[in-house]
């Protein structure tokens, strides 16, 4: 794994525990910034995959 695919997990992980915390407290904005958070983890992850899976192909 590298850092990339790291730091988009715990981004992803941070995001789904804000949104929760939004739908507790019922604040659409922490919910939506939470959602947020989720995609920019997801797409930080992608491009760790992408990194990870071109640096293994040219092995």
């Amino acid at each position: 794994m590298n850092k990339d695919q790291i730091k988009g997990t715990l981004k992803d992980a941070a995001g789904k525990v804000q949104q929760k915390a939004g739908e507790v407290i019922n604040s659409r904005e922490q919910q939506a910034k939470g959602i947020a958070k989720q995609v920019e983890g997801k797409t930080q992850k992608a491009v760790g995959d992408v990194k990870e899976a071109a640096k293994d192909a040219l092995k």
